[in-house]
C-alpha cells in the first residue's frame, strides 16, 4: 500500500448531513379538520345531499353547512382552496383522507 493510501484509510469519512427540504417542497400544506369535520366531509363526498348527511349523523342542515363553510375555510387558509364539492373530493384524495374507490 502507498502512503496515499493508508492516509485515505486514517481519515475519517464525513458525510453531509441529510438536508432537511424546504417548507415548500413538503408538497400540499394540510388544514388541521377536526374529527367531526373529517367525518362530516367523508359522509357529504359519499351521499347525494346534505340532508342525508344530517339525518345519517344525526346533525341538522344548520350544523352540516356550518362544519362544511369551516372546512372550505381552512383549506383556504392554507393556499388550497375548494369552493365546489368536486374540489373537496379532490383535497380529500390528496390528503388521504379517502380513496376514490370509496366514493
Amino acid at each position: 500500500m502507498t502512503s496515499a493510501s493508508i492516509d485515505h484509510l486514517r481519515r475519517p469519512q464525513v458525510h453531509p448531513a441529510p438536508r432537511e427540504p424546504l417548507p415548500t417542497s413538503r408538497g400540499p400544506r394540510r388544514p388541521h379538520l377536526s374529527p367531526r369535520e373529517i367525518e362530516v366531509l367523508l359522509h357529504w363526498l359519499r351521499c347525494d345531499s346534505k340532508n342525508e348527511v344530517a339525518a345519517g349523523l344525526f346533525l341538522s342542515i344548520g350544523t352540516v353547512n356550518t362544519h362544511l363553510a369551516r372546512i372550505r375555510a381552512k383549506y383556504r387558509d392554507v393556499g388550497r382552496s375548494a369552493p365546489t364539492k368536486a374540489a373537496l373530493v379532490a383535497r380529500a384524495v390528496q390528503d388521504g383522507l379517502i380513496e376514490l374507490h370509496e366514493l
